[in-house]
């Protein structure tokens, strides 16, 4: 795909959330920019600070997040969204006071945040500083956290297992709902998605890393419902394929192995940089870099947690997957996958014995060989958006027109 620079030279504020399925996304987004001529400096929080030696062509400014004093307050902070949520209090100050330096120094044309950093919405109206939006989950993913609000506030979750889809949500189940709103975290999460989404709405534009095709409808919904510029321009790691912006040291050595193995007969298991198990589960797994283990012809099926940045790159390179979701978004791509696109089976109890029938359905039987077309289909459809003139080449295009034109 051309990535040819413009003469435009603008600054760009990027302020990735401390995660690394945000970090991810959010450093590939500064270097696809970076390419189109845009100057980039990265603002992040000293907790799990990205590796800036990667990135020599960027800026990096630290901000204060407060989490080394939180230790001292008897704070409760033992998920991501209390993280999360603390972090959109601490930060407010230290980020509007490195804005305003910034913008002393040189004029920035706007500040693109993740949409979990809702305050910043705040501190950039403040500063009469535009703000994009960076999503880094799906839009499907939107429009079932916009249509859950009204159940949840009606109280309507409560322990199930049906497998019928809610109306007017499907193909989400209310199994799923319980997924993504667990007791451990739903008040933090509720916060979360209150916030994110008044604040996306608020905005003057939103990126997404995914690609029209895959959800076209949820992109005409999204278009209709949000009334701001939207911009799916993903994947995003396959406009560098050999970049990493891990928090942690890949570890490759798997590749020689793989590189022994007949084709399609290894089943991957990757369950991202965060995610709960007990030690059962886990265990029953047992027996039982991401994207280019993935892309290897010995690889037959993806186990995988159903994160975002997974589900893509396992569509990206047409292997089907073994979807085993424990919360957040990863219950909704997780459906999407088996129920919508088709091109993965889900694992529901996690049990060695399970494992064993839905591995040998994905590797040796016919539903594996129908998921494996399916997904090849997805595959050329990335692929095809992404040349010039497909509809993430265009969105890239007119992204850079919108920045300029701010």
């Amino acid at each position: 795909m051309s990535t040819e620079p413009r003469p435009n030279n603008r600054r760009l504020a990027l302020f990735p959330l401390p995660f690394q399925g945000h970090i991810n996304p959010m450093l590939q987004l500064a270097n696809i920019l970076h390419t189109k001529g845009f100057k980039i400096t990265i603002i992040h929080t000293h907790f799990n600070s990205p590796n800036q030696s990667n990135y020599p062509q960027f800026t990096f400014k630290s901000i204060s997040d407060g989490l080394s004093e939180s230790k001292n307050m008897n704070l409760n902070l033992d998920t991501p969204d209390s993280i999360i949520n603390f972090l959109n209090k601490s930060c407010i100050n230290p980020l509007r006071d490195c804005l305003v330096k910034l913008q002393e120094e040189e004029p920035i044309a706007c500040l693109i945040s993740d949409a979990l950093w809702h305050f910043s919405q705040s501190v950039a109206d403040s500063l009469n500083l535009p703000r994009i939006v960076l999503r880094t989950s799906s839009m499907s993913c939107i429009l079932v956290y916009s249509a859950l609000l009204p159940h949840i506030k009606n109280c309507y979750l409560k322990t199930t297992t049906e497998e019928d889809p809610i109306p007017d949500l499907s193909p989400i189940t209310e199994k799923d709902m319980l997924k993504i709103f667990t007791d451990d975290c739903k008040e933090g999460e509720l916060e979360l998605i209150f916030s994110m989404i008044k604040t996306i709405k608020a905005a003057s534009g939103i990126i997404w890393n995914t690609f029209k095709e895959l959800e076209e409808p949820a992109f005409c919904a999204i278009t209709q419902n949000l009334c701001i510029p939207s911009f799916p321009l993903g994947p995003f790691h396959k406009y560098f394929p050999a970049s990493s912006s891990s928090l942690l040291e890949q570890d490759r050595s798997v590749m020689l192995w793989l590189d022994l193995q007949p084709v399609r007969s290894v089943v991957y298991v990757s369950f991202g940089s965060i995610a709960q198990m007990g030690k059962a589960e886990f265990s029953d797994m047992a027996r039982g870099a991401c994207k280019e283990v993935l892309a290897h012809p010995a690889i037959g099926g993806f186990w995988t947690h159903n994160g975002w940045n997974s589900t893509l790159e396992s569509i990206c390179e047409g292997v089907p997957m073994i979807c085993s979701p424990c919360s957040y978004d990863q219950p909704i791509n997780a459906r999407y996958v088996t129920d919508v696109w088709r091109v993965g089976v889900m694992l529901e109890n996690g049990k060695e014995e399970e494992f064993g029938r839905v591995m040998k359905s994905v590797i040796m039987e016919e539903e594996g060989s129908e998921m494996r077309q399916r997904s090849k289909y997805l595959q050329e459809k990335v692929n095809l958006s992404m040349e010039k003139g497909g509809s993430a080449y265009e969105s890239l295009e007119n992204l850079v027109d919108f920045i300029v034109s701010l």
